[in-house]
């Protein structure tokens, strides 16, 4: 008999057009592989699903919400959002075990029976709220998750959390975080690249590239960065390529003669440029961060030299297959110092080793199931 897996996500996770949704398509792509059987729940203002869902999931349940502003709502009352009659019902109707996707999605627990189950919380990357949050640089989801933690701790209060819950964290950061609270079930499990296999050009390109999708506020703050505090200083050319950029932005980009933006372009548009870059540079600019960039990856996978800054690297195990600067005047010399070094094979070697020892998706879906059943 098949093992049976309910997957409750707070959206639809396809398509894989953000970090967190790549993540949970690429982890149920494993599980089918692994041969288990999905019962995917997710909330949307329609009933209707994507057909391509179907593919690996064996029934896909969908439950309407009201999205109007819930993005910008604290933690305790976004999850409640996400709470629907129904869903308690099938959740109840067996025993198969449960994969809360995000913290957001965890507004049934205190309804589940979980006397003969078991559970798992992913804890994505440190999620903003909203855009509000992001605007004004407060802390995301997991640093509240942590106070809120800490707090319980300290008045005793009851956790609602079932004992026989393992909370799988995306960095090691995260789950050494946990762990010092006393959370035993705490464990890194990495990101689910869509990239498996390092496809890399050695030699030399003829750019730099900073890539994202550029109408979030955070990658639009560090292109404009880049172009005013980096780029200024060195005449190397620069490429910002993603998603609805400004108008603002674009301007910005065309005021240097040795920079440009590319616009929105598609999958195979953002894979050509991140194979001909010689150079992706990748800082992040938040003060508090916790988790994986999937652009990281993706240069990680794709790309030649990469540069960035220590915070996204931390937990990551990449830190061996980056160039690392922690100021604007640091970064332009070390792209001044990497720019003319051909990209060899022995680089490539080592990105292979780190990527297959750690973001294996193969290797990693077992930690779910060897806890799970």
């Amino acid at each position: 008999m098949q093992n049976q897996l309910h997957i409750i996500s707070q959206s639809v996770p396809y398509p894989g057009d953000c970090a967190i949704s790549i993540d949970i398509l690429n982890r149920m792509k494993a599980f089918h592989n692994k041969g288990i059987n999905i019962h995917l729940h997710y909330f949307d203002i329609t009933d209707e699903y994507p057909i391509e869902l179907s593919d690996f999931c064996k029934t896909v349940n969908v439950y309407k919400v009201a999205y109007k502003n819930i993005n910008k709502t604290k933690l305790n009352d976004q999850k409640k959002h996400f709470v629907h009659n129904d869903l308690v019902k099938n959740i109840n109707s067996n025993i198969f075990p449960v994969l809360f996707e995000g913290l957001s999605s965890t507004g049934v627990l205190e309804k589940i029976d979980f006397e003969n189950r078991k559970a798992c919380i992913r804890l994505h990357k440190d999620q903003n709220l909203g855009n509000q949050q992001t605007q004004n640089g407060q802390q995301g989801v997991f640093s509240t998750f942590l106070k809120w933690i800490k707090n319980s701790f300290k008045e005793k209060k009851e956790y609602p959390i079932p004992q026989n819950c393992m909370y799988a964290c995306i960095s090691e950061e995260d789950a050494r975080q946990l762990r010092l609270m006393g959370i035993a079930e705490a464990a890194f499990v990495p990101a689910f690249p869509t990239w498996q296999a390092v496809d890399i050009i050695t030699g030399t390109g003829n750019f730099c590239l900073f890539h994202g999708n550029l109408s979030e506020q955070e990658n639009e703050k560090a292109a404009f960065w880049l172009l005013n505090n980096v780029f200024n200083k060195i005449r190397i050319p620069f490429v910002i390529a993603g998603k609805n950029p400004s108008n603002r932005l674009v301007k910005a980009a065309h005021l240097y003669q040795h920079t440009c933006i590319v616009s929105n372009p598609c999958d195979s548009e953002l894979n050509d440029l991140i194979h001909k870059a010689h150079i992706n540079i990748l800082p992040c600019l938040r003060k508090n961060f916790t988790g994986i960039r999937f652009k990281l990856l993706h240069a990680m996978y794709r790309g030649r030299h990469c540069i960035t800054t220590p915070l996204i690297l931390r937990g990551s195990g990449l830190e061996k297959a980056c160039h690392i600067g922690s100021s604007a005047n640091n970064l332009a010399a070390i792209i001044s110092q990497v720019y003319p070094l051909p990209f060899m094979e022995e680089e490539i070697k080592v990105r292979k080793k780190l990527l297959h020892e750690t973001y294996n998706n193969e290797k990693n879906i077992n930690k779910f199931i060897d806890y799970l059943w």
